[in-house]
């Protein structure tokens, strides 16, 4: 199955797929620590001090790759959200945003550690979960989902920039090398700006088009692992529509909204 069919399987009925993650024993060994002990976590240090808590928040924002990093969370945690100068709103990165913004100690204090929070980090470290699940099958499909979950909450490219997924999505969709991330921040922002618009990630049938270009020239870049038949597949979704899409990246929306059909169909 190509990328994109496989992706909409799964996007097509999500509520299954995350209820398959959280029933794994991982998962849910981990989700049931954090439920029984969040409401112990009332400050910033009781939150760092117990590193399973405090991992499990992480890997819920998509923080997972930075657990290391205690003495940055600590700081965005101590400024807090409301000031503009903050870490939280300095570092460009949504996904410290979200997480300063939900444990929010320098606002709320120890009304942080709510039921509400609970259950707001427990639903996103199951999102992450079932997509790393994906993953292991087809990691275009966990870029897929990564950028469909947090594409439309983007407000600038420097958000883009910010996070390493989001911009394997970016630059593999619009045939951008890897290499350029070597280059100043704000030239690689300049290029994108040149070939994004952000507003375009709220429109749902614009954000699927951007997703089929994207699967498209995933399994085009990695033809070595994907059948040839559907190497085929994807190279005529991707081309089939050049001057007629509405979408903002040559993809016929017919065709994805078909693919989408017999997808639910099987």
């Amino acid at each position: 199955m190509t990328t994109l069919g496989s992706y909409l399987t799964v996007a097509n009925d999500l509520g299954r797929w995350r209820a398959v993650a959280a029933k794994t024993p991982e998962v849910a060994a981990d989700t049931k620590y954090f439920q029984a002990n969040i409401s112990k976590a009332t400050s910033i240090d009781a939150l760092l001090k117990d590193r399973r808590l405090f991992n499990y928040a992480m890997k819920a924002f998509g923080l997972g790759d930075r657990t290391y990093a205690i003495g940055l969370m600590r700081k965005t945690l101590e400024q807090g959200v409301d000031d503009s100068g903050a870490l939280a709103n300095t570092l460009r990165d949504p996904n410290i945003l979200a997480f300063a913004q939900a444990f929010d100690y320098a606002g709320k204090g120890d009304a942080v550690a709510s039921q509400s929070l609970a259950d707001t980090v427990t639903g996103r470290y199951v999102e992450q979960a079932m997509q790393a699940g994906q993953g292991k099958q087809n990691p275009g499909v966990e870029l897929a989902l990564y950028f469909r979950e947090h594409a439309p909450q983007l407000t600038s490219v420097y958000g883009v920039l910010a996070d390493k997924k989001l911009l394997q999505v970016v630059q593999t969709a619009l045939g951008i090398s890897s290499k350029t991330s070597a280059q100043p921040i704000d030239t690689q922002a300049r290029l994108l700006k040149t070939k994004l618009n952000m507003d375009d990630f709220k429109d749902a049938r614009k954000l699927d088009a951007f997703i089929a270009r994207f699967s498209a020239m995933y399994d085009l870049q990695n033809a070595g692992a994907t059948p040839q038949s559907a190497v085929g597949a994807n190279a005529i979704l991707f081309s089939a529509s050049l001057a007629g899409s509405d979408g903002p990246v040559g993809v016929d929306l017919s065709l994805i909204l078909q693919l989408r059909n017999a997808t639910r169909a099987l």
